[in-house]
């Protein structure tokens, strides 16, 4: 991420540094050597990328861990005595159930013998 940012404020740099050097009257530029044209330009080209670069990169505060809160104090209830109550009675329902078997007739093939439940 860093490296990122100092290209991107060079990057930046440059390109002010280039346009401003564009902009020049031709008389002015006539006056430096190649050379020395050069090395202005890359010298800026540091200066702005190092003020761009700063002013990105603020650093960044300490992350700081807070400690959980304390636990609340007990609290102490006084029991009740206990209560006792009787169950109610529910009468329970049986179902005696049971199977029968008996015979029937089927016309056109005899006796079959068949089961039923019966319950009471």
């Amino acid at each position: 991420m860093k490296v990122f940012r100092l290209v991107s404020g060079t990057a930046a740099a440059l390109a002010l540094v280039t346009g401003l050097a564009a902009a020049q009257p031709a008389a002015a530029r006539d006056r430096l050597s190649p050379g020395a044209a050069v090395a202005i330009g890359a010298l800026g080209g540091l200066a702005v990328g190092a003020a761009v670069g700063s002013a990105i990169a603020q650093p960044q505060p300490p992350v700081v861990y807070a400690a959980p809160p304390p636990p609340p104090p007990p609290v102490y209830v006084e029991e009740a005595a206990p209560v006792y109550y009787e169950r109610p009675v529910r009468e329970v329902y049986v179902e005696r159930c049971f199977t029968e078997r008996y015979r029937e007739w089927v016309p056109g093939w005899g006796w079959e013998h068949r089961n039923r439940r019966v319950c009471r």
